[in-house]
């Protein structure tokens, strides 16, 4: 099986010979090409019965690395399980038009920061219209940067509550349909996102200099206005287990997955990919590896940049307080509450006896010492 790991070993220094990578950027190469090999150190797992020792490299941990967000995310998932309520939730997505992508790329923090900003203030302020809802929603939004081919494509997907908090503390619950006109919705976020894009300072350059002068800046801020916004709103999750099992495949996804990948040979990495365009039809993508490595690298996040983020009803501040209480008032069943140790998630993760002894066939491996690294 060909993974991101083997590209990068392979083809990264010619790579480095042709183009400038970021700090961050490079911090990713390193941590993704040496993940569970040596030079990040090791540690010697002991079988409980029959004494059998394994050395077992450790991992990067980086939250780029296709091999190290499967436990990150159970651990997120467990925290996320105690908060959900019995409820419906909607999924809804929110894009910008692909020419800010040049603008986006130069000011990555700020327009994140802004999409998060705008996306959040809309969906809060039209719930909180009674024409809609007429109470605070909880959201959690996740910021993805790609789209299926691996080009740059930023957006937000959310999950919604459906219904709300009123000012009273009373619960309200939403229309089994999405309960804001996705127009209204797509407008509305349009004009907030574009507030904050006026008030921004931002860095042009190259591409995107002309926007320095401010006839040009305006021009181009009337031609965002004139644009649809794509924002639409998926099917509601038919059960609290799904809303789970989705958030468990988009919280924690990298750029592009090991198991996507099918091929490389010649100087050319393959890997397929869901044609949205075309009927959702899984396709097959062929690119020069220095191609393959660009595309991923322009999906490497600012340093401490947080990408999942909570509001309304889920947000931090006196967050468990409300969640109590909105549970009380949803007559949600305490069953969402269920606490792993790090045994089941590596067991659900790997399977049952992933640290099953290969000689007595009885025993289990446990970490016993580390292994200093390699210099």
């Amino acid at each position: 099986m060909i993974e991101l790991q083997d590209i990068l070993r392979i083809y990264r220094d010619e790579y480095l010979k042709n183009h400038k990578v970021s700090y961050q950027q490079m911090k990713v190469m390193n941590a993704v090409t040496n993940c569970r090999t040596a030079v990040l150190g090791a540690h010697i797992d002991k079988c409980d019965e029959c004494g059998h020792e394994r050395i077992s490299y450790n991992s990067c941990r980086n939250r780029h690395c296709p091999k190290c967000q499967s436990f990150a995310r159970e651990e997120w998932l467990e925290k996320q399980r105690q908060n959900l309520l019995g409820i419906q939730y909607f999924h809804a997505v929110f894009t910008v038009p692909d020419n800010l992508n040049i603008v986006f790329m130069q000011n990555q923090t700020k327009m994140y920061n802004m999409l998060f900003a705008a996306v959040s203030e809309t969906v809060m302020e039209l719930c909180a219209d009674k024409k809609y809802l007429g109470a605070k929603p909880g959201i959690t939004a996740i910021l993805h940067t790609w789209g299926q081919n691996l080009n740059y494509h930023p957006h937000l997907h959310c999950i919604i509550t459906g219904g709300g908090l009123t000012a009273a503390n009373q619960w309200v619950n939403s229309r089994e349909k999405f309960f804001i006109p996705i127009r209204v919705l797509s407008k509305k976020f349009r004009g907030k996102f574009l507030y904050y894009f006026n008030k921004e300072k931002l860095n042009f350059y190259g591409e995107s200099e002309y926007l320095k002068d401010s006839r040009n800046f305006s021009d181009f801020v009337k031609a965002l206005y004139k644009k649809d916004w794509i924002t639409y709103c998926k099917q509601p999750f038919g059960s609290v287990q799904k809303v789970i099992d989705y958030l468990g495949r988009y919280t924690h996804r990298v750029a592009v997955s090991n198991n996507r990948i099918v091929g490389m040979n010649d100087g050319k990495v393959s890997f397929n990919w869901r044609d949205y365009n075309d009927g959702n039809k899984m396709k097959l993508m062929v690119l020069p590896a220095d191609e393959f490595i660009r595309r991923f690298l322009m999906h490497v996040l600012p340093a401490g940049f947080r990408k999942i983020r909570h509001f309304g009803v889920f947000a931090s501040k006196d967050k468990s307080k409300r969640i109590n209480l909105c549970k009380k008032l949803t007559e949600t069943k305490l069953i969402f509450a269920v606490v792993q140790s790090v045994t089941d998630k590596l067991a659900k993760i790997l399977g049952k006896d992933f640290n099953l002894c290969p000689i007595c066939k009885t025993g289990h491996l446990c970490r016993a010492s580390p292994v200093t690294a390699t210099e």
